[in-house]
């Protein structure tokens, strides 16, 4: 956001894409975690809890991912301004609020 606003070209890029692949390294992560969890959905709550509510953020970062992408592609087309991108800037915010 600093980046942004300074006009710094370089570091916005760097930023957003290694925000993105943490994103990325994320979702693998989560699924190793799924594919390897020795419980299902279906043995116990704590099964159907864990499931659904690790679920339920994964499919936030996987989104968001896909937002920050969009984002960086815009970014390289030079389609944002130090005054055009407050409103990807809010997303991310309000989606960090409602994980909170």
């Amino acid at each position: 956001h600093h980046a942004l606003i300074i006009k710094n070209l370089i570091e916005r890029k760097k930023r957003l894409l290694l925000t993105i692949l943490l994103g990325i390294y994320f979702s693998f992560l989560q699924l190793f975690e799924y594919i390897n969890s020795s419980f299902t959905m279906a043995d116990s709550v704590y099964g159907s809890i864990f499931f659904i509510a690790t679920g339920f953020h994964g499919i936030h970062v996987i989104i968001g991912t896909i937002f920050l992408l969009i984002c960086l592609i815009r970014l390289c087309k030079i389609h944002f301004s130090s005054y055009h991108h407050f409103l990807a800037s809010e997303q991310l915010h309000d989606t960090d609020i409602l994980l909170m």
